[in-house]
């Protein structure tokens, strides 16, 4: 089973999810997953289609929002805050370790106006460092 890292109240990460990890999201009051892990980047984990399939299965709903190793982009950011605003509950947000979903979250928590140390803060707390993106958290947070 995965470790569920809770950034927010309402903002889980993990690393990549098994089946059975949606019911226990589902459990802890988890209403949306969001999938940022790009389909073939790991053939034998399961991929998003599997994931979409027992997240509806479960009750909840699913977002796909790949993030690849060439880094973040303004819409993948906005699609991040439209899960956020659409979600009625807490989301989980995956991917192979569950640094690119905190990163993206910490990017979009900037563009809606979270202050940058509160962000990193968050961040830390939960076991993930914020550093290799703070000037890009630095530079939304200021617009």
């Amino acid at each position: 089973m995965s470790e569920f890292r809770r950034i927010t109240e309402n903002v889980l990460v993990s690393p990549q999810l098994a089946l059975a990890d949606i019911a226990a999201a589902a459990a802890l009051g988890v209403t949306t997953i969001v999938n940022n892990r790009p389909d073939g980047e790991e053939p034998s984990a399961p991929q998003g289609d599997a994931i979409a399939d027992a997240a509806a299965a479960a009750g909840l709903n699913y977002v796909a929002i790949p993030v690849g190793h060439s880094g973040f982009s303004e819409p993948q950011v906005d699609a991040m805050i439209a899960a956020l605003d659409q979600a009625e509950g807490p989301i989980l947000a995956y991917c192979r370790s569950g640094t690119r979903s905190t990163l993206l979250w910490a990017l979009a928590a900037a563009k809606q106006g979270e202050t940058p140390d509160a962000i990193a803060r968050a961040a830390a707390q939960a076991g993930y460092d914020v550093s290799p993106i703070r000037s890009l958290i630095d530079m939304l947070a200021a617009r």
